[in-house]
């Protein structure tokens, strides 16, 4: 495979590890957030500085990575995410906005605006392939588990699930702290694989496009969030070339998924084999009516 390929694939796994923690928080959980791009900063700047000025094993660091951002999460959970609705996202954007500003302002740790250089460039495909595979099943794991019904329950009816027993406040910053943790191993990862880091990297724009992600693939699906991250991913990265019209063929992409599947690309149904059978059935009823109409 050309180097240019395994890049975009590489890319395409990072990606797909950060659509899957906003997922978890955004389909499953019904919290929309516009902040979690501050997440995959902590990440990538825990295992930049552990890596070059402690020369620690990189996937030590990828873990640290994700553990600090995920204790970051939980600790900004306990008191925001009281809020509900409209003023978490807003809430939750200025949090992203402030971590980056102060990795962006902390020269004697971070380098400031001028980045971070230097950071060895660990993350081969292989890599950024396995941390997928077994990130994904232990989401998958999590998604059919109790933890993952509570999740649900908090999605569809968050009055409903907390007369029901169900500690909702819990069960949402658990979920914020699992979603930092994803976010904080791909952004360790995106560290090794630019070999460079800025803040203006993790910036709102970010954020909305791990959101775009996920939404585009089907809120509460994990096929749909993987699939909306390769199209949209393939999308930025083979219209590169004509960079002037490259976003616009973006939001035009965004645009006609929204209008012709509101839904998203899966909706709530995951690519399993029944899923694909009873795609076919569909197909066939539609192709046997058509003939009959046409006799």
């Amino acid at each position: 495979m050309e180097g240019y390929a395994v890049g975009i694939v590489t890319l395409l796994a990072i990606n797909c590890i950060a659509a899957l923690g906003v997922s978890l928080f955004t389909g499953f959980t019904g919290v929309f957030t516009l902040g979690h791009a501050g997440y995959m900063a902590i990440g990538a700047y825990t295992a930049a500085i552990l890596t070059v000025e402690y020369e620690v094993n990189f996937v030590v660091a990828i873990m640290a990575g994700g553990i600090l951002a995920m204790i970051l999460a939980y600790l900004i959970g306990i008191p925001t995410l009281k809020l509900v609705g409209d003023y978490y996202a807003i809430a939750s954007l200025g949090l992203g906005e402030a971590i980056r500003l102060i990795i962006e302002n902390w020269n004697d740790v971070t380098r400031g605006a001028r980045g971070y250089p230097g950071i060895e460039d660990y993350t081969s495909m292989p890599v950024a392939l396995a941390f997928l595979a077994v990130m994904t099943v232990a989401m998958f794991f999590l998604v059919y588990s109790r933890y993952g019904r509570a999740f649900k329950a908090c999605r569809d009816d968050y009055v409903a699930a907390s007369l029901l027993g169900f500690n909702t406040a819990h069960y949402r910053v658990l979920s914020l702290a699992i979603s930092g943790f994803y976010c904080g191993v791909s952004g360790a990862l995106l560290a090794g694989f630019m070999s460079f880091i800025q803040p203006v990297m993790f910036d709102m724009a970010k954020s909305t496009e791990l959101v775009s992600i996920v939404v585009f693939g089907g809120l509460g699906s994990m096929s749909g969030c993987m699939i909306g991250t390769m199209i949209l991913t393939l999308v930025t990265e083979l219209f590169r070339p004509i960079s002037q019209y490259r976003m616009l063929i973006y939001g035009l992409v965004l645009v006609l998924i929204m209008v012709m599947r509101p839904e998203g690309i899966m909706g709530t149904n995951e690519l399993t084999v029944s899923y694909i059978k009873k795609l076919f059935s569909r197909k066939n009823k539609r192709t046997a009516s058509a003939g009959e109409e046409a006799r």
